[in-house]
């Protein structure tokens, strides 16, 4: 298993980038200036995009795993691959998601803390309704780890 970092071609993975992140032209508007890394485990299971926020923060926007190798714990080791190779250069890592039952619990199980929310960010945002394990995502949950 490794993990590589993707610096051209971005676009190239656009069908697992839309897995986490529904629509094109939100990705379009953080993947030139994020850092992508893919995980190759005799093929590409799971990709990252995480982006420089400022003031010492760094932010996930986008996590996918082919589905068929979900529930294997890509997703995790790709998490704990961001932590170490940001440790000591980001003082914390965060990410935005929906208030789904999928993703809220995994990112708890990875050490993440709820952090703040913005209201109506799905809603105001894309274009059509967006539902991740039979909820209606409307506001963006924050949560936050701090990196060491």
């Amino acid at each position: 298993m490794t993990i590589t970092e993707v610096k051209e071609n971005k676009k190239s993975y656009i069908e697992l980038l839309l897995l986490a992140d529904e629509q094109e032209d939100m990705i379009d508007k953080y993947l030139d200036r994020g850092t992508m890394f893919v995980l190759d485990d005799d093929g590409i299971k799971t990709i990252c995009v995480v982006t420089d926020e400022g003031s010492s923060v760094l932010e996930i926007k986008n996590l996918a795993t082919v589905p068929e190798f979900q529930r294997q714990g890509y997703a995790r080791k790709m998490i704990d691959f961001i932590v170490k190779e940001y440790s000591g250069k980001y003082k914390l890592l965060q990410v935005g998601t929906g208030e789904s039952p999928l993703t809220l619990p995994f990112y708890e199980k990875c050490g993440f803390k709820f952090s703040h929310r913005i209201k109506n960010f799905f809603t105001d945002n894309y274009r059509h309704p967006i539902i991740e394990g039979g909820i209606l995502l409307e506001d963006m949950v924050y949560l936050d780890k701090k990196l060491t």
